[in-house]
């Protein structure tokens, strides 16, 4: 929040009591569409190291178009149990934004022509509605199709 402070980009917070983590609470406990929950997944690019990569929650991240979108020759999923180390986020509360280091960060072009998105505001329960192109100005993000 502090970034989208800094670059006096406007967004909105909203908190809920979360029990399992997935984009399906966030839709039900806030009342969005579930194509405008979008999840940050931690990925590892062979060529590149570390990759954010911000999809719909009902959609599957193809890792093969993240690859060819990142310049890697092949993508993988980051270890669960090794992303908190990495980033400063705990699974289910990973942010597109501040975490220990800057990420590359690529965000699905379905995001295009939405009036906002939400995305984890890096704690479980806390999430950040944001206009697509604003989260895009603040995370540097390439828009690409990587999900399916």
């Amino acid at each position: 929040m502090q970034i989208l402070d800094g670059l006096g980009i406007k967004y909105e917070v909203k908190e809920f009591e979360f029990g399992e983590v997935g984009t399906k609470e966030v839709v039900e406990k806030l009342r969005i569409p579930h194509e405008q929950v979008f999840k940050t997944l931690v990925t590892k690019g062979d060529r590149t190291g570390i990759l954010l990569a911000c999809i719909p929650g009902p959609k599957q991240l193809d890792l093969k178009a993240l690859a060819r979108a990142s310049g890697n020759k092949a993508c993988e999923m980051f270890p669960k149990d090794a992303v908190e180390k990495a980033t400063g986020y705990v699974t289910g509360g990973c942010s597109p934004l501040g975490g220990k280091r800057k990420f590359p960060l690529y965000i699905d072009k379905s995001c295009e022509g939405l009036p906002f998105i939400s995305v984890s505001a890096g704690r479980r329960g806390m999430q950040i509605f944001i206009a697509p192109a604003d989260l895009i100005r603040a995370g540097e993000a390439a828009v690409v199709e990587i999900s399916r």
